[in-house]
């Protein structure tokens, strides 16, 4: 017995993500509405975990604490001897500690500013520092490949995890398990140590050097960020690799969680910050920022995203929370008539799942053709006008799967062949249909090239494919000679903010 026929699967292309759902409206609700600027680039945000949730930006030579209400700073501490990185808030909103590029580590009192304790022990930078769980505890990453838990009162590490083979740039301490640290090098790996041995249980493979790293409340699922790769593992099930992700076009440099995990936030030097969703990892919206983003913030409450940049740019999205009573519209009276007929011209939201009932399915005119093998006829079918150019790419890709483009194109006259030239010319420069036309017309000059001067039609159309071809062609020149003028201009740019930086600091 025959297997039923499948009908022709349509070909889906990636479209924009649609700005109509609730997930997009809720975040378009994120309105920039201060754009900060500090001296250099910003290396770190990291909020405070109690209301009013001020936030503590890091850059250059200094750690500043603003203000979530007025955008203002409240405290500046710069008792830094050199560059300082990491400045993390204890969950406790008292205490800041951050390291910098001496080795030092230092921890302040954020109301007086005063250093309370001053760790020396890393022999180079240290890029990552932060409160454990345990409120006596704090975690450094350092450039000299090691991984360091330091006991507060005593000031000296109480635990040192050596096993990377290049600089530790991101690490943390499971906030349910305080015996269990996750830390990202630019070795290319993602290593699990447990602190009761202090040795590394898993060693993750990410294959690029690694610049973030999170992990899940129930401590199964480990996300890294390296290169413009964002990985996820389930690290329960042998450290396999459950979703590969590169939506970004370049490096992520930042990653954070929504107060409830539910949702993925990502910053990329590629100037934007993506949403994903983290029961499947698909981007449910887009955020375009001015300069490339190094640091990327959520509050607690979700009311504001802060974002730092390159450039030293500090951008601050803020949502306005509405209020129940501002969404509440008087209800009629049960009994009356629009009580009655309330909810009849409801139409439902785009992103709401709808239950249709089944129904017997119907061949089109193409699958008809293709189920009897009729290739020439369903080729026929998909060229008719008012045809969506999917419908007749989906056919084409179908028959070269069952390799039959050239049986389908072969044995034309001049009045068949002329529509499949037009659909060529028509797309031939489209992105997403240029590969596949540069094959049709392959077959198409393969097939007829011995008789094209016979038909005037066929040639004026052919000439017409040879034109569009030649212009694309000087396009893409073009465009390749802007990207290499442009790539030039901010090379120079960088390196003269470089420069005056030095000479600044001198």
């Amino acid at each position: 017995m025959a297997a039923p026929y499948k009908k022709l699967s349509i070909r889906k292309f990636a479209k924009p993500v649609d700005s109509n759902t609730n997930e997009s409206r809720y975040w378009k609700g994120f309105k920039t509405k201060v754009k900060l600027k500090e001296i250099a680039s910003v290396t770190s945000i990291c909020f405070s975990p109690l209301a009013p949730y001020n936030f503590a930006v890091t850059s250059s030579t200094h750690v500043q604490v603003y203000s979530s209400k007025n955008y203002q700073v409240t405290k500046s501490i710069s008792r830094f001897n050199d560059i300082a990185y990491s400045g993390n808030i204890r969950n406790d909103s008292k205490l800041l500690v951050a390291g910098d590029a001496t080795g030092l580590i230092q921890i302040f009192d954020i109301n007086s500013r005063a250093i309370l304790r001053t760790m020396k022990g890393h022999k180079l930078p240290v890029q990552i520092t932060k409160f454990a769980p345990v409120k006596t505890q704090i975690l450094s990453c350092s450039d000299d490949k090691t991984v360091k838990i330091w006991d507060i009162s005593g000031q000296e590490p109480v635990s040192v995890l050596e096993g990377h083979q290049d600089y530790v740039r991101a690490g943390l301490i499971s906030n349910d398990n305080p015996h269990l640290v996750l830390s990202g090098s630019y070795d290319q790996t993602v290593k699990l140590w447990d602190l009761r041995t202090n040795t590394c249980t898993m060693t993750l493979t990410h294959e690029m050097p690694v610049e973030e790293v999170l992990i899940f409340p129930s401590g199964g699922t480990v996300i890294s960020a390296g290169g413009p790769i964002i990985k996820v593992w389930d690290i329960n099930g042998g450290s396999r690799v459950v979703h590969s992700i590169s939506n970004h076009q370049k490096t992520v440099t930042s990653m954070c969680f929504n107060s409830i995990h539910s949702r993925l936030l990502t910053g990329s030097l590629d100037h934007h910050v993506k949403v994903y969703d983290t029961k499947n990892f698909e981007v449910v919206h887009d955020l375009t920022y001015s300069d490339p983003i190094l640091s990327l913030a959520i509050s607690p409450d979700e009311t504001h995203i802060v974002a730092g940049m390159t450039s030293g740019s500090l951008t601050v999205r803020i949502r306005n929370v509405k209020t129940a009573s501002n969404h509440e519209k008087k209800q009629p009276k049960p009994g009356t008539y629009q009580y009655f007929i309330r909810g009849f011209n409801h139409s439902g939201n785009k992103d709401d799942h709808v239950i249709e009932a089944k129904r017997k399915e119907r061949l089109a005119k193409y699958d008809k053709y293709l189920k009897n093998f009729q290739y020439s006829n369903a080729l026929d079918a998909v060229l008719r006008p008012n045809t969506l150019p999917v419908l007749t790419v989906s056919l084409i890709q179908e028959l070269i799967l069952r390799d039959a483009l050239a049986i389908a194109i072969a044995g034309r006259d001049e009045t068949s062949l002329a529509p499949l030239i037009k659909f060529v010319n028509t797309w031939i420069t489209d992105p997403k249909y240029t590969s596949l036309m540069i094959d049709v017309s392959q077959v198409i000059l393969g097939l007829y090239s011995p008789v094209i001067g016979q038909s005037s039609e066929i040639t004026k159309l052919i000439n017409i494919l040879h034109q569009k071809v030649k212009n694309e062609i000087s396009l893409q020149k073009e465009i390749a000679k802007v990207i290499g003028s442009v790539e030039m201009i901010f090379a120079g740019g960088a390196l003269r903010n470089k420069t005056n930086h030095q000479i600044t600091k001198k």
